[in-house]
């Protein structure tokens, strides 16, 4: 796609790249990205160090002090996760509740052909959430955009993980007439044994391919990323469970790959299996293999936590012999293709 047939972004709430990455394939050049997090912003800078960044929280972003911000042919926001009222042990999540709203107010303000906002599945469709669910449908309605919205599951998109996301998709006419969502692709989801057989390898670990062949189910969720939250691990103790059913510690997260002298023993104590590296749960999450997550190991694995994971192709090769192709596009690309040959 030539520069001239680009279309132009404002996306909210940029976190490490995973949701701009995809909009990048999809044919879009970002005219700002916002984000408060300084280390996430390293990470968009160390990785597209062209790419117009601006430090601060989405409450107090004002775009009338931007002028990128406007004439974009699509808003983004990856607002932070607000969480149900029933989640035990959880604090209140007003402040995320508030941020859904600012990125509502922003649309006003900016007037984008089109709109993506992406949270938890349960915005979408869950009951603890109908109030803010009928804030957001009230607001793009009466900004005179058409909304859809749709749980969508990463594993169904070449992702290794089963991961569901929320998304509320909006549109002004005549886009929103064109408009449908994407078809998950056949055959059965990639699995972590795929995705990392060519890593785990790479320090010639002697176990890499039995363990590929053992590891031949897609990841849980990748969660640890609140920055509320304590060091960095792969989850729950329910996925902790299957992490080490796939002989991975998910205890923690690795400082270096296995080598040569690194035992595997499924049958024994997590403690004696390998963990995961944060680029290789980066590669979970749908990053390429040449993408930087800057900072120190938790605060790394956080950007990765929270990002939105990109659409990947199927591995090629259908076994855990041939290391996987890197992961190129994003399902972002596929509910906003419309827009390309869109006036």
């Amino acid at each position: 796609m030539t520069t001239s047939t680009r279309l132009r972004s404002l996306e909210l709430c940029a976190g490490a790249g995973g949701l701009a990455l995809g909009l990048e394939n999809a044919g879009f050049t970002p005219s700002l990205l916002v984000e408060t997090d300084g280390q996430s912003l390293e990470t968009l800078k160390a990785n597209r160090p062209n790419w117009p960044l601006l430090q601060e929280d989405l409450s107090t972003f004002d775009p009338a002090q931007h002028p990128e911000a406007f004439d974009v042919d699509l808003l983004s926001a990856g607002t932070p996760r607000v969480k149900s009222v029933a989640t035990i042990n959880r604090p209140e999540d007003e402040a995320e509740r508030k941020l859904v709203t600012a990125a509502l107010y922003l649309v006003g303000a900016v007037g984008p052909k089109a709109v993506i906002i992406e949270n938890v599945p349960g915005l979408v469709d869950g009951a603890d959430f109908a109030d803010v669910r009928a804030e957001i449908r009230a607001e793009l309605e009466h900004l005179g955009y058409r909304l859809f919205a749709k749980v969508l599951n990463a594993m169904h998109y070449g992702v290794p993980q089963d991961r569901k996301h929320g998304f509320f998709v909006a549109l002004k006419e005549p886009f929103a007439g064109a408009f449908t969502w994407p078809e998950p692709l056949p055959g059965p989801a990639p699995t972590v044994g795929d995705a990392l057989h060519a890593s785990m390898a790479e320090q010639g670990w002697p176990h890499a391919h039995t363990w590929a062949a053992h590891a031949q189910r897609v990841a849980p969720t990748l969660v640890g990323g609140s920055d509320k939250r304590g060091g960095a691990d792969l989850g729950p103790a329910r996925a902790k469970k299957i992490w080490q059913e796939m002989g991975i510690n998910g205890g923690t997260v690795a400082d270096s790959l296995p080598g040569p002298d690194t035992p595997w023993d499924p049958t024994g104590d997590r403690k004696n299996l390998p963990a995961l590296t944060v680029p290789q749960t980066a590669l979970l999450q749908g990053f390429p293999s040449d993408w930087v997550i800057t900072g120190l190991k938790t605060r790394s694995y956080r950007q990765v936590g929270q990002a939105v994971p990109r659409r990947s192709p199927r591995l090629s090769g259908g076994a855990y012999s041939q290391p996987s192709p890197l992961p190129r596009r994003a399902r972002a690309e596929h509910a906003l293709r419309r827009l390309r040959s869109s006036p």
